[in-house]
């Protein structure tokens, strides 16, 4: 009986594959005709071309290299669970099936992560290739491949390639993918074999866009040209530590023995000495006649607007993981037996990630058919296509999530130049240089060279603004000379060699916290918040990274004077001095990118710049409001936390706003809206549509008119008084600026953030900043919030309609799914082919349920929850996840966005693990043979 249950379900999955793949074909036979009307080149399309590249899924496939015989079986959405005798074989059979399914995503992020973009899609992306150029994220995966990681490590780096380069061999790109088949019309480019250090450099594409407050650290330089330091203060809150609980709480730092232990453990980590790194005094630097103080505004005043240059190349960076300009959130939190129906923990997990097609993750099972020394793997979860092992998962004895610390470790250095070299102490140091050519597809190489400081390459040869800096940097007198001028230089940790793609492995096979912890440990590069869960009923947390340790009156909030030793990192935090929790008595640990201690009971600072705290005090409060009246937490308790629309500003702000007395009967009408409203962004609400345009307008209002123009949204022009106007207090006069931001990465974005500095102001109804330009004749906070109501009518009715009835919150709210490469920058017909949308969505900025927009740029959806998944420790079968794509980079393949309606819908997929349970939902077996 069980074995015809077992195929009626197999038969039910084919079935539905199929009927999927009927789907398929219609839109394939639509590509055909779109190619031949589009570009002349159709001729040579056809449904085979288009399905050249759907992978082979059935049957028996030889494979050289392989020690023994390896097993690929799917279930009805395309994931593969693989099973094999040796970890070799495991991880040279993980390469090859990604490649299956994505290897146009794993080469496009190759060339990305080498600066080498411009051989597949030309001249286009010289800039950009000229920036990674600089930053040497290939260069710098290559000296760890030499000279930090593990033989062991380079094994499996080694295998995967392998399994890559099987797939390859013997094929043209358009047996590959679709996207080769389309660039082959305009370029001969043809995909190259796989290298391990192709992988290790992904880290440090990971790295980049989870780097920390770099952005934050732009952005106050850039407002000193038209706002006071009181000002900038304003629009950089301290954190609410008496609101919103940092991550770690049953702990203290004891001063006396050096050491931070969390109540529970007997387990204690030494913390570096204090007196040695963080707490040296700095005084005046030899040579230079500027100490911290002096030289830090010096820095500052120094960049100011030159500053916009390289926050107009930041936004052409590919956005792996999420736009430039937002702090790139998740949440995670884990539940201890105690307060769960199972009596094990429940461990949740949903990073917030730029949206892309295919989704940046890849969901996947490693076994071993036997764990063994010679084969030591059995995990499943969430995987990168392009490097080996499990990111975010569990195996059969722990689970592990992520979420981003945000912790410091960037740093913009003001640079002096003189001659051939730069000032540090008082001498003339000479540039470290190397010299990089650019191959670009249908045109002539282009040549470069890369400078170096000691504090790291010069960003400003790459941005012809920045490049201005010695022409208009203005410093003070305790600054260098001008000479021949400043540059821009930056100090970031990813740029030293490191041992992440050692850890990866290490928590990959580790079976209890002790384990887990010394795996952490060598996270080095990008700093993650990471939450534990085992089988025997433990839960904790750990914060991994490389810290830098900086000089006292330096706190990496503002750029540097690259010329003063005051200002040079003096180490890094020691690993065992990272917080940590371990079986807090409370049962629950929450990270949702919030402040990880209290800096009172920790002795070093990791960053100022923490997100505030509302996703992760709503997720305490949901997980309270059922512990502390007894009740049992289950798995399908977290789904609906993870789904979570509840919005914190709203709040706050929807009873002051429905006190405003509003004459105008059609922005009564909708004011009517909010009456009664429960705060929930739901798809279908139209109150959630009304108050968010409403706080889009406070803040365009209250703040966006007053930020210089290098923050404000490209093409919103307004007239202003001249920042460098130093005519009588009462001369009006008036130039028209124009924002110079890309959409997605403009102030005031709306974050938790603008939620903190409105919280600050708003039972101040005088405050400055209500008052806005003149013409507007608004003074007050409830004038303002009049004006807001109004514009939020007449925004809404041009976007959604005069009738009120048909507002919603998901018409406003979109997603669409973009291919990044040829679904951005193609041709029309190929975005059409390439790209799925849109989806109508709940949620918003800082919910829970985050599907974040930025409120100077639109509505649009710019960030996601890129997956969630829920597991089980009691049962690991029971374990729920979703993926906000699929498993296939093939457009029209059946599982290309098979799972974004249901992820759309906050629904998950069951998540087979045992053997027996993989068994009963495979579709498909794939035997790869020696």
């Amino acid at each position: 009986m069980p074995a015809n249950t077992t195929a009626s379900s197999g038969q039910q999955a084919d079935r539905s594959v199929r009927k999927k793949g009927r789907k398929g074909r219609l839109f394939v036979i639509v590509l055909v005709l779109a190619l031949v009307a589009g570009v002349g080149y159709g001729a040579y399309w056809s449904v085979s071309t288009v399905r050249a590249s759907f992978p082979q899924t059935k049957g028996s496939i030889k494979l050289a290299g392989l020690a023994g015989p390896v097993d690929v079986k799917r279930d009805g959405n395309g994931i593969p669970q693989v099973y094999a005798s040796s970890d070799e074989d495991l991880f040279m059979a993980q390469g090859y099936v990604q490649a299956q399914d994505r290897f146009w995503e794993m080469d496009v992020r190759r060339h990305t992560t080498s600066g080498r973009l411009s051989e597949m899609f030309g001249k286009s992306q010289i800039e950009t290739d000229e920036f990674l150029r600089t930053l040497g994220w290939h260069r710098v995966a290559q000296e760890e491949y030499d000279s930090k990681l593990s033989p062991e490590t380079k094994k499996y780096l080694q295998a995967y390639a392998k399994g890559v380069n099987a797939y390859l061999a013997g094929k043209e790109g358009k047996d590959i993918s679709v996207e080769y088949a389309a660039l082959g019309f305009t370029n001969d480019y043809a995909p190259q074999p796989w290298t391990p250090v192709d992988s290790v450099a992904w880290l440090k594409a990971m790295a980049w866009d989870l780097r920390g407050n770099m952005q934050d650290e732009i952005d106050r330089s850039l407002m000193t040209s038209r706002l006071g330091p009181s000002q900038i203060k304003d629009l950089y809150p301290g954190y609410p530590y008496d609101r919103n609980k940092p991550i770690v709480q049953e702990g203290a730092y004891d001063a006396a023995s050096k050491t931070y232990e969390p109540k529970g453990t007997g387990q204690q980590g030494q913390a570096g000495q204090q007196g040695q790194t963080g707490q040296q005094g700095v005084g005046t630097a030899s040579g230079t006649g500027s100490g911290a103080a002096g030289g830090a505004q010096a820095a500052t005043d120094g960049l100011q607007s030159q500053l916009a240059g390289l926050s107009e190349v930041l936004d052409g960076i590919p956005a792996v993981f999420g736009p430039n300009g937002n702090g790139i959130g998740s949440n995670s939190w884990v539940i201890a037996g105690k307060h769960t129906i199972t009596g094990k923990p429940l461990l949740a997990n949903d990073p917030h990630l730029s949206p892309q097609l295919p989704s940046v993750w890849y969901q996947m099972g490693l076994h071993c058919r036997d764990v063994s020394e010679n084969c030591s793997y059995d995990a499943s979860g969430f995987t990168l296509a392009g490097m080996p092992g499990v990111v975010i998962g569990h195996n059969q004895d722990i689970s592990w999530g992520l979420t981003n610390l945000g912790a410091d470790v960037t740093d913009l250095y003001l640079e002096k130049f003189t001659g051939d070299g730069y000032q540090y102490d008082g001498k003339v140091v000479p540039f470290k240089t190397r010299k990089e050519t650019i191959r670009v597809a249908g045109g002539e190489s282009k040549p470069i060279t890369i400078r170096e400081t000691e504090n790291g390459p010069l960003l400003s040869d790459r941005s012809d603004e920045l490049g201005t800096v010695g022409k208009k940097a203005a410093v003070d007198s305790s600054a260098p000379d001008r000479g021949d001028g400043y540059g821009v230089s930056l100090r970031w940790t990813a740029l030293t060699p490191g041992k992440s793609m050692d850890a990866l492995f290490a928590i990959n096979r580790a079976k209890n916290w002790n384990e887990f912890r010394k795996g952490a440990a060598d996270f080095e590069v990008p700093s993650q918040n990471l939450v534990y869960a085992d089988t025997e009923n433990n839960i904790g947390y750990q914060a991994p990274g490389r810290i830098p340790l900086r000089a006292e009156g330096h706190d990496g909030s503002l750029p540097a004077p690259g010329w003063d030793p005051a200002y040079r990192w003096t180490g890094y935090i020691d690993q065992d001095a990272l917080p940590y929790e371990y079986n807090p008595e409370r049962g629950y640990i929450v990270t949702a990118n919030q402040a990880v201690v209290d800096p009172d009971k920790y002795p070093h600072a990791l960053t100022a710049d923490w997100g505030y705290g509302a996703r992760s005090q709503r997720i305490t409060d949901l997980i309270e409001s059922k512990t502390k009246a007894g009740g049992k937490i289950s798995t399908e308790d977290m789904r609906q936390m993870q789904t979570d629309n509840s919005s914190e500003i709203a709040k706050l702000l929807t009873p002051m706003l429905l006190k405003i007395d509003v004459s105008d009967k059609h922005v009564r009408e909708a004011q009517k809206l909010l009456e009664g409203w429960n705060y929930t962004q739901s798809p279908d609400s139209a109150a959630a549509a009304y108050f968010n345009a409403v706080w889009r307008n406070v803040l365009k209002l209250t703040f966006g008119h007053k930020l210089p123009k290098e923050l404000r949204v490209k093409g919103e022009c307004l007239y202003v008084e001249p920042a460098e106007n130093t005519g009588p207090a009462d001369e009006d006069v008036r130039v028209q600026e124009c924002g110079e931001r890309d959409a997605d990465s403009a102030q005031p974005d709306g974050g938790d953030r603008w939620f903190e500095i409105v919280r600050g102001i708003v039972k101040d109804e005088d405050n400055g900043w209500w008052k806005t330009p003149s013409d507007k004749e608004i003074d007050t906070r409830d004038e303002l919030f009049a004006q807001a109501l109004e514009d939020a009518r007449w925004e809404l009715t041009a976007e959604l309609g005069k009738d009120i009835d048909s507002w919603s919150w998901g018409r406003l709210h979109q997603l669409t799914l973009e291919n990044q490469t040829l679904g951005t920058e193609g041709p029309g017909f190929l975005k059409f082919a390439l790209n799925r949308g849109p989806w109508n969505l709940g949620g918003g900025e800082a919910a829970v349920n985050a599907t974040g927009w930025n409120a100077a740029g639109g509505y649009d959806v710019i960030w996601v929850p890129s997956m969630r998944m829920v597991v089980n420790l009691d049962d690991l079968d029971k374990s729920k996840w979703i993926n906000l794509t699929g498993a296939s980079g093939h457009a029209y393949n059946a599982h290309y966005t098979d799972q974004t309606d249901k992820w759309a819908r906050g629904e998950l997929l069951d998540w087979a693990f045992s053997e027996k349970a993989v068994e009963e939902t495979t579709a498909d077996t794939l035997s790869l043979r020696p």
